[in-house]
């Protein structure tokens, strides 16, 4: 699978994990040069907090595109150390 915006690809793997529809990308494939930190934070019952980058390509920043569970709850397990996309980030074969 391949995460891709405004034509780059920002993460590629054939390792991903499908969590409520959505892929969940390990770490290392995620090209970490195209996310910026964001200090936003929201809650899921069951998973837990999750964290969110903002991806950044070419100058363009679309906001809050990425999250992942710093320490998801223990019924969530899989998704630690993985990166999943929204907003507009394509996520294809």
């Amino acid at each position: 699978m391949k995460a891709v915006w405004q034509g780059t690809v920002i993460a590629e793997s054939s390792e991903t994990i499908v969590v409520e529809g959505n892929h969940y990308f390990p770490e290392a494939a995620v090209v970490r040069t195209f996310l910026a930190p964001s200090a936003t934070h929201t809650t899921c019952g069951w998973k837990g907090v999750a964290s969110y980058y903002d991806v950044v390509v070419d100058g363009q920043t679309n906001k809050d595109a990425a999250w992942y569970y710093p320490t998801p709850k223990a019924e969530a397990a899989e998704v630690a150390g993985r990166i999943a996309f929204w907003r507009g980030v394509q996520v294809v074969p």
